[in-house]
């Protein structure tokens, strides 16, 4: 990560804003910096569950409960995303205990640690429908699962939902496609516009304007929250899943002189 952190020093935060974006002002409120990746969907690798959550036990009813970064995205001071406990049940279940709470059209998310989360659209049975190495494709949650825990997240994002058959036919309507083909560059965009329909989950599907800006907080923890700025929701996505994968803003945090 040495030069992330050497290019993470040496940007520029002139334009990046100072204040909460929910428009209530916060001493806590540190200021962070938007970096950007190349476009690569995650891996579903052959990690086993042991591997994924050794350090973590089920409760009574089969959840688990990880300790996982929490954020909220707003654009211009509307609250558009939230992954906040307070706020949401961020429990994950085994794919079998899954299985018995999602319906059709419903939005799954697959956690490993140190990974991106895999997104998926849940169709019937066992199926899901998913982008996956560049190819939007139709497979079991037991297969892909490979050990790893999930949950169903519908509000995760805060824009109104499609009916559930509008869902399903966004989704399979798609089965098939490849690389070249598609314009989503994960997983969670093509699932997120199967069940919202919203164009700012394409790569490039937004028209960038001075006056709309995305902004990201990363709650780190209770006093430590950083705020980082985006011209779309496409970077902005790409940019959380990056730091779950790798954990970057820890030696941002560091870099800008907080434990």
């Amino acid at each position: 990560m040495g030069n992330q952190l050497d290019r993470i020093t040496h940007l520029n935060y002139s334009e990046l804003p100072t204040g909460d974006p929910s428009g209530i002002e916060k001493d806590e409120l540190r200021v962070g910096v938007a970096y950007f990746f190349s476009d690569e969907e995650e891996e579903l690798d052959d990690r086993s569950q042991s591997d994924n959550y050794k350090d973590q036990s089920p409760s009574k009813d089969g959840h688990v409960v990880l300790n996982e970064i929490e954020y909220s995205a707003f654009c211009c001071q509307e609250c558009i995303f939230s992954k906040l406990r307070e706020n949401e049940d961020l429990n994950i279940y085994s794919v079998k205990t899954l299985l018995t709470m999602s319906k059709p059209g419903d939005l799954l998310e697959l956690v490993a640690n140190d990974q991106p989360p895999h997104w998926a659209i849940y169709d019937t049975n066992d199926q899901v429908i998913h982008l996956h190495k560049g190819e939007i494709r139709k497979d079991s949650l037991f297969e892909i699962s490979n050990g790893r825990l999930g949950r169903i997240v519908n509000n995760r994002y805060r824009y109104r939902p499609l009916p559930s058959d509008l869902v399903m036919q966004n989704a399979s309507g798609h089965l098939g496609l490849s690389s070249g083909e598609i314009c989503w560059t994960n997983s969670e965009s093509f699932a997120a516009w199967c069940r919202f329909g919203k164009r700012e989950f394409k790569a490039s599907g937004e028209v960038h304007t001075a006056e709309q800006q995305y902004f990201l907080k990363v709650h780190l923890s209770e006093n430590n929250v950083h705020t980082l700025v985006f011209r779309s929701l496409e970077d902005l996505i790409r940019e959380r899943r990056k730091v779950d994968a790798s954990g970057i803003l820890k030696e941002l945090s560091l870099v800008n002189g907080k434990e």
